[in-house]
Formats: C-alpha cells, structure tokens, sequence
C-alpha cells in the first residue's frame, strides 16, 4: 500500500460553501482516481507554492483525498504544519463547472489546496 503523509476530505456534498455553492454527489466524479497538484493558498504563480500532490477519491459523501508532501522546502515546512495541527482546512479549484441554482453538478478539480480557512465546511 502507498504511503501518504496525509488525508482528509477535499470538499463534502451538501454543505452550504462560503461563496453559496452546494457541491451535489457525484459533481467531481471524474475526478476519481486523479492525482492533481497540491498547493498553499490556492497560488498558482510560483513552482514553490506547488507543496507535493494529491490523489482523488470520490465517495457518496463527498472527494476524499490522500496527500503527499514534496521533499522541497516549502513542502517539508508544510508537513510540519499539518502534523503539528497548525493547518488542518482544505480546499478544491474547480472549473469546467455546471451550476444550477448554486448547485455544482459537475466540474474537474485541478487542484487542492491547503488553507488557512476552506470555503467547505468539512473539507479537513
């Protein structure tokens, strides 16, 4: 079995999220299986920012997601946090999206992002 240094949901179904989206079942299933970049604060724009990877699981309760951290700086120093209980909030960057009334029905998470403070209220 591969070894992760973490885990934890990457969003939840049916939770209001700070923006008004309700992620819906199955809205990321294609995602399943995927392993997409893990990244600080959602910041795209510098090869540090890039913490490891995450791999993808959609369940009926949501995509939960199995991290590991790279062996850079920036990568080791997030370890530290998340074994230490300093950063414990996850959260996904989506697009493709189909929304309905505030409900994603579909979309592909690029990536998943450690936060001080995640939209979805259980993606920890």
């Amino acid at each position: 079995m591969k070894k992760y240094d973490f885990s934890g949901y990457a969003t939840k179904n049916d939770l209001k999220c700070t923006d008004g989206r309700v992620i819906r079942k199955d809205a990321f299933k294609e995602s399943n299986g995927v392993t997409v970049p893990l990244v600080w604060q959602h910041l795209h724009n510098e090869p540090s920012n890039v913490l490891g990877h995450a791999v993808l699981e959609n369940r009926e309760d949501g995509v939960y997601t199995y991290g590991v951290f790279n062996e850079t700086a920036s990568g080791r120093d997030a370890k530290k946090l998340v074994e230490n209980g300093d950063i414990t909030r996850l959260s996904i960057y989506a697009n493709d999206l189909v929304e309905k009334s505030k409900n994603v029905l579909h979309g592909v998470i690029r990536e998943v992002s450690l936060v001080m403070a995640g939209a979805n209220p259980g993606a920890v």
